[in-house]
């Protein structure tokens, strides 16, 4: 007798449909699943079996068939266990098939017959939920499939219970979450800013890059706060929206990171891989691809410490993503994009001992060291920081003192109230922020007198800008010209984002 039941599969971050079909018949024993299934799936048959005799049901000792259509893709991980059982159950008359309730399966099987959590849940629901109404998947997983619109959730505990509500024996109601999506930055999860001795300048311009979703540069010798003002970026930042959260968790569902117990991240992602990560680990990459670094920051920060340490080829594949807001990896079976729109926060010394330009300590390094030290970082790289921060060592009494800097509270609501002005400025443009101008959107908001474009000219001369640092600069101004609250671009706000351009000529001059 055969079964047809339905599931879905996931090729980077977008599902498709599979149909699972379970074949009964004469012959010796035997289990075979066809179409295209890796190890873990082909594994599934002894999952399956064993869950099902565990949980009361007849297994049939006959010849077993599974074909996964389409053919000609690729099936990967667990998520299948719960199909093929409810196909096998269906072709032996266990679960009586209904024409009004043709749910999806989705869900690995242990072997006294729960059911466990699967990854990839969000992004395979979000694209069939227009083909799709029905889904039946583990309890852990109902969180994060329940936002997704038009599609009922059925969640249980075991095989047991789930054939029982098939089967009619008992009454089951869709899942409905505790409550609404609230997005909110936890006090719990982000260490305040109040707690960095002095570097008021260094948070100013945190701030600005906050303000403006600007990269940003910090060089400074070991010991400044370098990393300690990186990790309390998240804190300024302004909370995430409903859309920015789906999109943030489908990527984080679809490369097996999600809590599947809380549903939607929340909070802005911070990741801060190690400098021997590989450009696969940051792109993303595998027979299947899956997210890497620069997509698990979207919509929040990368953070790479001691830049100069990373291999230069793992460098040059940010260049890509960091204009286009997305990466495209390709396979043999396919391309997937992954969205990688981020706030990229370097970290670095300015030379191999660290303490190049530091008043306090002596240099023991070459002109010919520093200059290799430097170029582990390319021009293109670093003409895509915005800012360039130089963050100084602070004195023993500032160290000491009791006076407390700006809070990260009051740090984001002066990053908030120059968002808000951005979302309305550039209201049904398509972009959400001064770093996303592009060069006719800068003529447009960024205008300049006589006199700030000698000044700029001047700049561009003495630093030997490129021009994209050149729209750079435009685009801080305009960032801190909103902080400031002025509609038009001053000569003060111009000559500071000039000086977080300085170190192009103080380190890049060997």
């Amino acid at each position: 007798m055969l079964a047809k039941v339905k599931s879905t599969g996931l090729f980077g971050i977008n599902g498709y449909i599979i149909d699972i079909e379970a074949d009964i018949s004469s012959g010796l024993p035997g289990f075979d699943i066809v179409g295209l299934a890796d190890t873990a799936v082909k594994e599934s048959r002894e999952r399956v079996r064993s869950a099902v005799k565990n949980s009361g049901f007849d297994f049939p000792m006959k010849r077993i068939t599974v074909n996964m259509a389409p053919g000609d893709t690729r099936k990967e991980g667990p998520a299948y266990d719960l199909a093929i059982a409810v196909g096998i159950l269906m072709a032996t008359n266990q679960v009586k098939a209904s024409s009004d309730f043709q749910p999806l399966f989705l869900g690995e099987l242990s072997l006294d017959g729960s059911i466990r959590p699967v990854s990839g849940v969000l992004p395979m629901l979000l694209s069939v939920s227009d083909t799709e109404h029905n889904v039946i998947l583990p309890v852990n997983n109902a969180p994060e499939a329940s936002h997704v619109k038009g599609m009922k959730v059925f969640p249980f505990d075991n095989l047991k219970d789930m054939v029982s509500a098939l089967n009619g024996e008992c009454s089951v109601t869709p899942y409905m979450p505790a409550d609404d999506f609230k997005s909110h930055n936890e006090d719990s999860l982000y260490e305040d800013y109040s707690d960095v001795k002095g570097q008021e300048g260094a948070k100013r311009a945190l701030k600005i890059a906050a303000a403006g979703s600007h990269n940003i540069l910090m060089i400074g010798s070991p010991g400044t706060g370098k990393t300690m003002l990186a990790k309390r970026l998240p804190s300024v930042l302004p909370e995430l929206s409903y859309a920015e959260a789906i999109e943030t968790t489908k990527i984080y569902s679809a490369a097996a990171e999600l809590d599947t117990a809380r549903g939607l991240i929340h909070t802005r992602p911070f990741r801060a891989p190690h400098h021997t990560a590989s450009a696969a680990a940051l792109v993303g990459g595998g027979r299947v691809p899956k997210p890497g670094e620069i997509s698990l920051a979207h919509n929040g920060v990368l953070f790479l410490d001691e830049l100069p340490e990373y291999k230069r080829e793992v460098l040059e594949v940010l260049r890509q993503p960091l204009e286009d807001g997305k990466i495209t990896v390709s396979r043999v079976q396919g391309s997937a994009v992954f969205p990688s729109k981020f706030m990229l926060v370097g970290s670095m010394n300015p030379c191999p001992c660290g303490y190049y330009g530091d008043s306090s300590r002596d240099c023991h390094c070459t002109p010919a060291q520093i200059s290799r030290y430097l170029d582990r970082i390319s021009g293109p790289l670093l003409d895509r920081f915005d800012i360039h921060l130089e963050v100084r060592p602070i004195s023993f009494e500032k160290l000491t003192g009791g006076r407390k800097g700006e809070t990260s509270r009051e740090m984001k609501e002066a990053v908030d109230k120059a968002r808000s002005k951005q979302l309305e400025r550039y209201k049904n443009k398509c972009i959400y922020s001064n770093a996303q101008l592009n060069s006719k959107q800068i003529e447009k908001y960024c205008k300049l007198t006589e006199s700030q474009k000698k000044m700029i000219k001047q700049a561009f001369t003495a630093l030997s800008l490129s021009a994209r640092a050149y729209d750079r600069i435009l685009r801080v101004s305009r960032t801190i010209a909103d902080l400031e609250g002025e509609e038009n671009l001053l000569d003060q706000h111009l000559a500071e984002a000039i000086q977080y351009r300085s170190l192009d000529r103080q380190f890049w001059s060997y």
